[in-house]
């Protein structure tokens, strides 16, 4: 089969496009899937660069790629509710960016989702409901998201406010009209950030969730008046040296099959949308983290076999 590979850790020149990768067999509890779309992740090039190894350790030659969308292809030992040919959207255990990969967390994919809109949801939602549940956000609180115009922020900001928060979030002068559409209060980064938080929610913040680094933790301290207890960071990793929570593990699989479950039925609905920046073919899998490395991606960016 065609996959993309890298067999060392650098840039995304490391990345290549293999062809006769050997068709991976489904072991017990897993399917295999003929993906449709593969979702290109900033933790994607962390791993390529060797940066997460402490979390998820690499194997050479490593396939890249958290989650997908696509056919089921084949069944292993046990696998029960599906069947060849079910269309099906989840987690990889063998790499997304390929044309076959295996999968042992998985649900069936709705029909009102493209594949491009499937494929978009796992990590995201997956990584916004845990942080906004490590920070236990309630109704009637104000939350402090930074980098809220990204995938991971743009959704959590959703979740944030249909629980009933307030949500401030800071982005870029062109994502604010998008962040309203979501039903954000927007501020632009940059100096006076937090002049412009303090002016926009005089009554301070309770919980502040950071989805962009950037030097944005001493400030974040300082607004919640010198306490980290609630907040946590997914861009930091030396958070720890603030007494800050990083959170960079996925969590157990029956917490996050019932997130996949509600987040599918929300995007089904209408109420919980990703933003679609681009997609690219497989072979364009470097030029697609290049553009997730920058930071400059307005949206989710998508891998076609």
């Amino acid at each position: 089969m065609e996959a993309i590979v890298y067999e060392e850790f650098g840039g995304p020149e490391v990345l290549r496009q293999a062809s006769g990768v050997a068709v991976p067999e489904p072991g017990a509890g897993e399917v295999r899937v003929k993906v449709a779309a593969a979702g290109v992740n900033p933790l994607d090039h962390k791993r390529r660069r060797g940066w997460v190894e402490a979390f998820y350790p690499t194997v050479f030659p490593a396939v890249p790629g958290l989650e997908f969308a696509g056919t089921v292809d084949a069944l292993g030992e046990g696998v029960g509710g599906v069947d060849v040919g079910d269309e099906v959207f989840g987690w990889t255990t063998t790499g997304a960016y390929a044309q076959y990969a295996l999968s042992s967390l998985f649900l069936p994919k709705p029909a009102g989702l493209t594949w491009e809109q499937a494929a978009s949801l796992p990590v995201a939602g997956e990584t916004a409901a845990r942080v906004l549940g490590l920070l236990g956000v309630r109704a009637g609180e104000t939350l402090l998201l930074h980098g809220a115009a990204g995938v991971v922020g743009s959704v959590a900001v959703q979740l944030a406010v249909a629980a009933g928060a307030t949500v401030v979030g800071t982005a870029s002068d062109a994502n604010h009209a998008y962040l309203r559409g979501l039903g954000a209060v927007p501020v632009a980064y940059g100096e006076g950030l937090a002049d412009r938080i303090r002016a926009a929610v005089p009554d301070g913040v309770d919980a502040v969730f950071d989805a962009a680094g950037h030097d944005t933790l001493p400030l974040s301290v300082d607004l919640m008046g010198g306490r980290t207890r609630r907040i946590v960071t997914i861009a930091a990793p030396d958070a720890a040296e603030l007494g800050i929570v990083f959170s960079g593990v996925t969590a157990p699989a029956p917490e996050v099959r019932a997130w996949l479950t509600h987040h599918a039925r929300l995007a089904t609905e209408g109420r919980l949308s990703v933003r679609l920046a681009q997609t690219f073919p497989l072979k364009e899998a470097a030029r697609a983290q290049e553009l997730s490395e920058s930071g400059h991606a307005r949206g989710k960016l998508i891998l076609v076999p």
